[in-house]
């Protein structure tokens, strides 16, 4: 081997070792750097030269830089720190949330509780103006406590909003780098050799893309990567990225809705649910799902306070002179059907059809909003909270309300969103300002026959019917010791009869007729009677603020008819918001269990990632060592090489 090809070898040798020792003092230098691979220069034999003794070695030389690399740890990676993202953000908002629904004192139960209760003292002091005052302070206190709850939400769904437009625009800014060291990566992919540090910048850029959404990649021949969302949606392709916007919803402006811009400039909205993981997606669930959810329920149950004690207070007479039926103490938000944006609209740009909902019995309203849509000639309610849907036609009664499609009718392909409940309490109020309105009287009284015999008497009396006539006096007999009576309707006045009948009496059934509810306690016995008759002093009768009280243990909220006139099952006041905060604690709870278990997923599988495609100091120092000795070696070579040299001058001369 001639001196030549000895300084050659030794040559490649260093220059390889050289480089050998540049990739490990980059390795070392960027150990600290969030997303970087270990790299690696790969060594090859030179291929030997053939002469008449054989083949003759000719060194080694780098054949390239590699960088640590596996598929299946990143894009598990990815997918745990996407869902890690998606669980974090919803229970950071379902704190927030849990705020809005307080126990104790400060909660909404024990401010109708407290009303209710002060409706005791009117009963017992019905001229007591200054306890009148004191029911009418705490029906503005509940009035108050509704409308804060609402605003509470109100300002969520702000926060919500921003929150999302900074996601947004971020996904929009990672996107655009990504398109741009895809440009990057395939200008430079023709030379042969990766650019490691360049496809490290753009899997970090994706690892930091898929905590804001789901992603899926997919390389192409070029080393550019495509990436794709909502189920195959393209966000990234080659140098290209297409931005997404926040856009209002296509019936609830308020709410927001994530789009992507196409390339004529449309924005075609995205399916939450296709959405996946990532803080975007966790944030539109709430939104969509846990935030509506919660002013179903604060709705729910104003609707049933405001309702159950206007509609009390009416079938009551107050303090005016005369004295009249009780006028209304709240006031509500009205239910209210939205329109999709793309139903039928006139020239004037308003919708050609409307829909419109009356409470027909707020104590049968359910805690959700619900879908309308035309489903093949006739149109579909479907309720929202549990998916349950039913065919329906204009005026019919679901669920308390009775739905009207208007007129005209809407076109088959109008859709619309009711939302019974939704904004109800944002606009409750006490509109009754004078204590000598509230109704505490019942326009009629009970009397038990001087002659009876039996045990019987009136243990309560309540009107429960706004069609009672004062006027009509009513009689009930009793003619055997087994429950048995004739009844009769007679004017007061004139005596004249307007209607009559027999029916039998049972222990604990109350006895209804003109609109009233009598209970009677004991047993009545033949021959007894009891009379209703137009109250002759109200203001000094408590019958409506009794009645008022009662309302307090009644189950008027959420009640479900059983089809004879009772409630297969429904709440009282109180247990209806010890049910929204437990509704409400336990979507707190599962989503921080959620969250606590992916975030460890994420991490478990972070760690996993990084242990094998990290630099560990330790070993780079090793190799470093390896190198350096290499290298000296091939010194060695060159330093030989060196001295055959000069003995072949010296000999030439």
């Amino acid at each position: 081997m001639t001196s030549s090809a000895l300084f050659s070898i030794a040559t490649r040798a260093m220059l390889s070792q050289q480089t050998a020792m540049n990739t490990v003092s980059h390795n070392i230098a960027n150990a600290n750097v969030p997303g970087y691979s270990r790299q690696q220069a790969e060594m090859g034999t030179t291929l030997g030269q053939f002469t008449g003794s054989g083949f003759v070695g000719r060194g080694v030389q780098v054949q390239t830089i590699t960088r640590t690399y596996s598929e299946f740890l990143t894009r598990q990676a990815s997918v745990t720190r996407s869902q890690s993202a998606h669980d974090a953000a919803r229970s950071d908002q379902l704190r927030r949330l849990e705020q809005v629904f307080l126990g104790g004192e400060q909660g909404l139960g024990a401010a109708t509780s407290q009303f209710l209760d002060a409706m005791v003292d009117v009963a017992s002091r019905p001229q007591d103006l200054a306890a009148r005052q004191v029911v009418l302070g705490r029906a503005g206190d509940i009035a108050g406590r509704f409308t804060t709850a609402a605003a509470d939400l109100d300002q969520m769904q702000t926060g919500l909003t921003q929150e999302l437009s900074v996601s947004v625009a971020r996904v929009n800014e990672i996107s655009t780098h990504i398109a741009n060291v895809n440009n990057l990566i395939a200008e430079q992919q023709g030379n042969g050799h990766t650019p490691n540090d360049l496809l490290d910048q753009r899997d970090q850029l994706v690892a930091e893309l898929s905590s804001y959404v789901a992603v899926t990649t997919i390389p192409a021949d070029d080393g550019s990567l495509g990436v794709f969302i909502a189920g195959g949606q393209r966000l990234v392709l080659g140098a290209t990225a297409v931005p997404l916007s926040l856009e209002p919803d296509a019936f609830d402006r308020t709410r927001m809705s994530l789009s992507i811009d196409e390339l004529n400039g449309d924005a075609r909205p995205l399916d939450e649910s296709l959405l996946g993981s990532g803080s975007i997606g966790g944030l539109l669930r709430f939104q969509n799902d846990d935030l509506v959810h919660a002013r179903n329920l604060i709705g729910q149950m104003a609707a049933a306070v405001a309702y159950s004690v206007n509609e009390q207070q009416s079938l009551g007479l107050d303090l005016g002179t005369p004295p009249g039926a009780g006028g209304p103490i709240f006031s509500l938000g009205a239910p209210q059907a939205l329109a999709a944006n793309t139903n039928a609209r006139d020239a004037f740009g308003n919708f050609t059809a409307q829909v419109s909902m009356t409470v027909d019995d707020a104590s049968q309203l359910v805690a959700s909003e619900y879908s309308l849509e035309n489903n093949g000639g006739s149109w579909q309610l479907t309720r929202l909270s549990d998916g349950l849907a039913r065919t329906i036609n204009s005026g019919d009664v679901i669920d308390g309300l009775t739905i009207n499609l208007g007129t005209p009718a809407p076109a088959a392909t109008d859709r619309f969103l009711l939302q019974p409940l939704t904004r109800v309490a944002q606009a409750m109020s006490r509109v009754l300002d004078d204590p000598r309105g509230i109704a505490a009287a019942s326009p009629v009284t009970a009397a038990v026959g001087s002659a009876n015999t039996g045990t019987g008497s009136v243990a309560s009396l309540k009107v429960v019917d706004a069609s009672v006539n004062p006027q009509l006096t009513t009689s009930i007999n009793f003619n055997s010791d087994t429950g048995d009576y004739t009844w009769e309707l007679r004017d007061r006045d004139t005596n004249a009869l307007a209607s009559s009948g027999s029916a039998t009496w049972t222990a604990g059934q109350p006895i209804t007729l003109n609109g009233v509810e009598i209970e009677l306690a004991g047993v009545p016995r033949s021959g007894d009677s009891f009379t209703v008759e137009k109250t002759a002093f109200p203001g000094s009768n408590n019958g409506n603020a009794l009645a008022l009280a009662g309302l307090r243990d009644r189950q008027l909220v959420g009640a479900v008819p059983d089809g004879s006139g009772g409630v297969t099952r429904g709440m009282s006041f109180t247990d209806a918001w010890a049910t929204a905060m437990a509704d409400v604690g336990v979507r707190v709870q599962g989503s921080f269990m959620a969250s606590d278990l992916s975030g460890q997923n994420a991490a478990a599988a972070q760690e996993a990632l990084t242990s094998y495609v990290g630099v560990n100091l330790d070993e780079e120092a090793a190799r470093l060592m390896q190198h350096q000795q290499s290298f000296q070696a091939a010194a060695k070579i060159l330093q030989a090489a060196q001295t055959i040299f000069d003995t072949l001058l010296d000999i030439s001369r």
